[in-house]
């Protein structure tokens, strides 16, 4: 008997805090958060991290766990996120994932298999010499060249990724986007219900661009400067996430503060189309059109979807 995994997702902003914390509640779940940089300690306000009181007594896992300076990567969060479950599991709970970065979701619920991939660490050092010096979309034409489909599902901006992308084609002789299709054909351990909450796309451009002048209020910038005095820098994994970046480019003198937060609402904007993107390929998926209902009757239809899926 496959063991029961309830997935919550979608676009940044969409609306997943509030409704996954109803949903722990309806269901006796606890929550792993699948998200890059809610994961890290002392970055609140940028990652919109939930905060305690806000919790109504679930627990979470994968938020405030890293130091700003170790790296986070997709393995690690496969090998954090299966801990997790185990443990929830263990205590007669059912884990639900919540977040929106969509190929750790997908390295969980289909268990792909990393151990093919090896760190050839004098040919990312060349990498990553070339991107200071010609830029990131110098390094995205080299994948376009070899991995046009990975150029089209990776940002020019994503460099880690772009890099990983590089070695792995170097390393196996074939694309990373054919080995990424061969695992999404995987079948998943899990007895799973997967749901995409969604909105209309200028109703979800103005949540984000809301939330972005909100988190400058709530004090972004003074947050990014506290990191900065620490000794964070524009090279760590932490402070390439979005928010950070940009305010340090402006703490660097490249932008005025009033350009920095106009980037920042348009990268973020990207971001929520390619995540949209990336679920739209996803299998098994039952979207939530939360502009058409309140959020207890998107919780209703989730409840009633996972019992028609004997998740519950």
């Amino acid at each position: 008997m496959k063991k029961p995994l309830i997935i919550l997702t979608g676009p940044t902003a969409v609306g997943k805090t509030d409704l996954s914390i109803q949903l722990a509640r309806a269901v006796n779940g606890e929550i792993i958060s699948a998200d890059s940089m809610q994961i890290y300690k002392e970055m609140d306000i940028g990652s919109a991290k939930i905060h305690p009181d806000e919790m109504g007594g679930i627990r979470h896992y994968l938020v405030d766990e890293i130091e700003p300076e170790e790296e986070f990567h997709v393995v690690r969060f496969q090998q954090m996120a299966k801990e997790a479950i185990n443990r929830i599991y263990e205590d007669g709970k059912i884990p639900i994932i919540v977040g929106g970065t969509g190929f750790y979701i997908q390295a969980v619920l289909y268990d792909i298999d990393f151990t093919d991939t090896t760190e050839d660490t004098a040919y990312r050092n060349e990498l990553e010499q070339l991107a200071l010096q010609h830029g990131n979309e110098y390094l995205h034409e080299m994948l376009r060249t070899v991995d046009p489909k990975a150029a089209e599902e990776i940002h020019a901006n994503n460099r880690k990724r772009v890099i990983r992308a590089l070695e792995y084609y170097r390393e196996q002789k074939q694309p990373i986007s054919k080995h990424n299709e061969e695992q999404r054909k995987k079948e998943s351990p899990y007895e799973f219900a997967y749901f995409v909450l969604n909105r209309e796309r200028s109703v979800l451009y103005e949540r984000i661009d809301d939330r972005v002048d909100c988190m400058m209020k709530q004090g972004l910038l003074e947050e990014v400067e506290r990191l900065a005095r620490r000794g964070c820098t524009s090279d760590m994994v932490s402070m390439k996430g979005l928010g950070y970046k940009e305010l340090l480019d402006y703490m660097n003198g490249k932008y005025s503060l009033e350009e920095a937060v106009r980037i920042i609402k348009r990268d973020t904007r990207h971001f929520a189309k390619r995540q949209i993107t990336w679920f739209k390929r996803e299998r098994d998926v039952n979207w939530i059109a939360m502009d058409k209902k309140t959020k207890q009757q998107a919780l209703q239809e989730i409840l009633d979807i996972c019992r028609e899926k004997r998740i519950l």
